[in-house]
């Protein structure tokens, strides 16, 4: 009879199961003929710059818990995906691994209609460092015009900081303000974008000496989901729920819908979206 499978060897399973799947000539190993396919132990234990015989141990069960050192290069060595990375983590050590920063580079295509078919009600993607990505129409008649913009423009703490009309529209400035640098500073910290985010931070904190008191106070905050208030140049005062959700496989990217808590603001936005010039 099988052990229970809470007792069963998953992480060498895996390891095994990685290892397994590679063709050794493309690692410049021999193309000898081998009883099994795949790396063998000690190539994989090569690639790693570990010992073999810790790599053996490993996948036997035995020698205790792998450091995330260890299962770093072991990641590299077996040529991971991040997905299958984070796998091994949290078989070798039950968490997932530090979070490695990727600046996104957009949008699928079928992102983008997931946002557009969600209008009359404004909605955005955002990355790590709270740059807008993927916007609908919506969100362009409500919020702001981002195709206008630059790529580098498009970041909600400029528009919170530098930008008037942005500052203008809102209910209470001070207090969205100060909400919005303490939930950048969390997202940036998860995603591992520190030093990434830092010549950022220094050039807002050059522009805006408001920007740079409120990043000294420390404050953090956390973005889910609350009531955004509005003065809209067209519609007046409008009330907002917003909700943020992740990206399931982009850790980078998360999603804001704006629902307007009035029935008829929906409607309006339709009649603005309708309005307005179509983009070419």
């Amino acid at each position: 009879m099988s052990e229970p499978l809470a007792q069963e060897n998953l992480l060498g399973a895996y390891l095994k199961d990685r290892r397994s799947k590679l063709d050794p000539a493309v690692f410049g190993f021999p193309p000898e003929r081998r009883r099994t396919p795949g790396l063998r132990r000690e190539e994989v234990a090569q690639r790693a710059n570990i010992s073999a015989t810790w790599y053996t141990w490993l996948e036997q069960g035995r020698g205790g818990a792998p450091s995330a050192d260890v299962l770093d290069r072991i990641a590299r060595a077996l040529m991971l995906t991040d997905v299958e990375r984070e796998h091994l983590f949290l078989l070798g050590l039950g968490r997932t691994p530090e979070v490695r920063y990727q600046k996104s580079e957009g949008v699928t295509p079928r992102l983008q209609r997931v946002l557009d078919a969600l209008e009359p009600r404004p909605a955005v993607i955002r990355t790590a460092t709270w740059d807008i990505v993927a916007w609908n129409r919506a969100a362009t008649v409500m919020l702001t015009d981002y195709g206008s913009l630059p790529p580098r423009e498009r970041n909600v703490l400029r528009f919170m900081f530098l930008d008037p009309r942005v500052r203008a529209a809102q209910h209470d400035w001070a207090s969205v303000a100060r909400f919005v640098v303490g939930a950048f500073r969390v997202d940036a910290a998860r995603a591992g974008a520190a030093a990434e985010v830092q010549p950022f931070v220094d050039e807002l904190c050059r522009l805006s000496p408001e920007f740079a008191a409120l990043w000294r106070d420390n404050d953090v905050r956390t973005h889910g989901e609350g009531v955004k208030q509005l003065r809209h140049p067209i519609l007046g005062p409008v009330k907002f729920e917003y909700s943020a959700f992740a990206v399931d496989g982009r850790p980078d990217l998360s999603m804001i819908v704006y629902n307007p808590i009035d029935p008829e603001v929906t409607n309006k936005i339709r009649g603005l979206i309708e309005a307005a010039p179509a983009v070419p």
